[in-house]
């Protein structure tokens, strides 16, 4: 995860991974991951909230997609 945060970093791209303590003891989604600016754009702004990290990141991963950046290329 730190690679893909240096990564997003490089192109400009502020990243924010949080995981909730009360979320979590509600049984509600606990982690977040927010990541806007950069090449992502001006309206890039994006936002998830899911019960997993793992969750976040596939979901992250399929947004900068489609928006034509990925770290695996």
């Amino acid at each position: 995860m730190t690679e893909l945060m240096e990564w997003l970093a490089e192109r400009g791209v502020t990243t924010v991974i949080k995981v909730d303590g009360d979320r979590m003891a509600e049984r509600r989604a606990a982690w977040m991951v927010i990541v806007s600016g950069g090449q992502l754009g001006e309206d890039s702004f994006f936002r998830t909230d899911l019960a997993t990290a793992d969750a976040c990141l596939d979901s992250l991963l399929a947004h900068l997609e489609g928006k034509g950046l990925s770290p695996f290329e």
